[in-house]
C-alpha cells in the first residue's frame, strides 16, 4: 500500500482538475484517489469523461479511475470516509458542496471564490501568510475549508507583499492582462479573441480590488483585519495562451527606490516553509525592459514562481512594475496544491 496522503479532485474533469491531477503525477506527499465531477461524467472512466486537454501524458495515469457524482456522500463513501479535497469547482457548485464535505470532517482545499471572503475562511498564499492558516481552529465545521486567491491576485500580491511589509502600502492602481486559458475550456470565442484584446466582462476587478488586502490583512480576535491600503484595478483578456502580466503603481507610506523594492522583492522568502511546490527563488526580477512575458516567463519554477520587471519611479504613485505568473499553475492548481501541502506540514489533515 502506498504511504501518500489519498487526495479527492472535485471538478477533476475541468482545465484546473486537470492540472491537478497532473501535479499530482509523483507528488512526494500525495496521490490522486477520487476524482468527482457533474452528473454526465459520473460512472464513467476518467479517460472517457475527460477531454483532456494538457500538455502532458493523457489523464495522468488516473484513466481507468471511476468518476463520482459531485455529492458529499457520494464522494465520502468513494473515498473510504473523509479525507483531503482539493476543489476546482466552479464558484456556483463549490458554494455548498464544499461546505457539506468539511461538515463531514474533510479537509477542503479550493480554488473557488464562494468562500473567499468569508470571515471564517483563511485566503492563504503559504509563502505570504500562511500564519492566516490559525483560523481552521475557530471553523464551526467538523473538518476545515482553506481558499487561495485569484489567478490575478496572486502575481500581485506576491509582489506587494515585502513592499507592504517593508514600506507600507497605501494606494495601488493596477491593470492586468489576462490569459485565455485563465476562462477555462472552451473558454472565450474566438471572435472576441483573434486580433483583439476585451475587457473583462466579470467581477475579476473586483476580486483583484479586494483580496490583496485580506492576505496581507493581520491576525486579530475577530478574525483577519485586513491590510488598511486601497486599490482600483482594470482587468482584460488578451490573445495569450497562459500567464497573466499585471501591471502595478503604487505608494507607499515612505518613498522607496526602485533599488530598495527590488532588494526587497528579490530576498524575499517568505515564512521560510519547506513546501514541495514552492519555488526557489519565490519573486525573479528580470531586467530586461521587454520583460517578464507569459510566453518566456510563466514557466519558471515548474510554473510556481512570479516574475518581475521594469521596477522604476512613478511621477504619480512613487514605484511602478509589472509582475507575471502562470494563471493555471501558480494562480489555480498548483496554488491549491501548496495550501494543501501547508494543512499536511501542520498536522492538519484528516487522520
Amino acid at each position: 500500500m502506498s504511504s501518500k496522503t489519498p487526495v479527492a479532485i472535485l471538478g477533476a474533469t475541468g482545465m484546473v482538475g486537470q492540472r491537478l491531477a497532473n501535479l499530482l503525477v509523483d507528488h512526494p506527499w500525495f496521490e490522486a484517489k477520487t476524482l468527482a465531477a457533474s452528473e454526465r461524467s459520473a460512472g464513467k472512466p476518467y479517460n472517457q469523461a475527460c477531454a483532456w486537454h494538457l500538455d502532458a501524458a493523457s489523464h495522468a495515469g488516473v484513466g481507468d479511475h471511476t468518476v463520482v457524482s459531485c455529492d458529499a456522500d457520494a464522494i465520502t463513501k468513494a473515498h473510504g470516509g473523509p479525507g483531503l479535497a482539493i476543489s476546482a469547482l466552479p464558484s456556483g457548485v463549490a458554494k455548498t458542496l464544499e461546505i457539506e464535505l468539511a461538515e463531514r470532517g474533510w479537509a477542503v482545499v479550493s480554488n473557488a471564490s464562494s468562500h473567499r471572503m468569508d470571515p471564517r475562511v483563511p485566503l492563504i498564499i503559504p509563502e505570504v501568510n500562511a500564519d492566516h492558516l490559525e483560523l481552521v481552529h475557530d471553523q464551526p465545521w467538523k473538518g476545515s475549508l482553506i481558499t487561495n486567491p485569484n489567478c490575478t491576485s496572486m502575481p500581485l500580491t506576491i509582489a506587494l507583499a515585502p513592499i507592504h511589509r517593508t514600506f507600507g502600502l497605501v494606494r495601488a492602481c493596477i491593470a492586468s492582462y489576462q490569459a485565455v486559458s485563465g476562462a477555462g475550456y472552451p473558454g472565450e470565442s474566438a471572435w472576441d479573441m483573434l486580433a483583439n484584446v476585451r475587457p473583462h466582462p466579470g467581477d475579476e476587478e473586483e476580486k483583484l480590488a479586494i483580496e490583496p488586502a485580506k492576505i496581507l490583512g493581520t491576525r486579530s480576535e475577530g478574525g483577519i483585519e485586513a491590510a488598511p491600503f486601497v486599490m482600483s484595478a482594470r482587468c482584460v483578456r488578451v490573445p495569450v495562451v497562459d500567464g497573466h502580466l499585471v501591471a502595478a503603481q503604487v505608494e507607499t507610506q515612505r518613498p522607496v527606490s526602485p533599488e530598495e523594492a527590488i532588494a526587497a522583492m528579490t530576498s524575499w522568502k517568505g515564512a521560510g516553509l519547506q513546501l514541495p511546490s514552492s519555488p526557489d527563488p519565490i519573486i525573479r526580477f528580470d531586467e530586461r525592459r521587454d520583460r517578464p512575458q507569459p510566453r518566456f516567463d510563466s514557466h519558471h519554477g515548474k510554473g510556481m514562481a512570479v516574475t518581475v520587471g521594469r521596477v522604476e519611479a512613478c511621477p504619480v504613485m512613487g514605484l511602478k512594475f509589472f509582475t507575471l505568473a502562470h494563471n493555471t499553475l501558480r494562480g489555480a492548481a498548483g496554488a491549491a496544491l501548496l495550501n494543501a501541502e501547508l494543512l499536511h506540514s501542520k498536522g492538519l489533515l484528516p487522520a
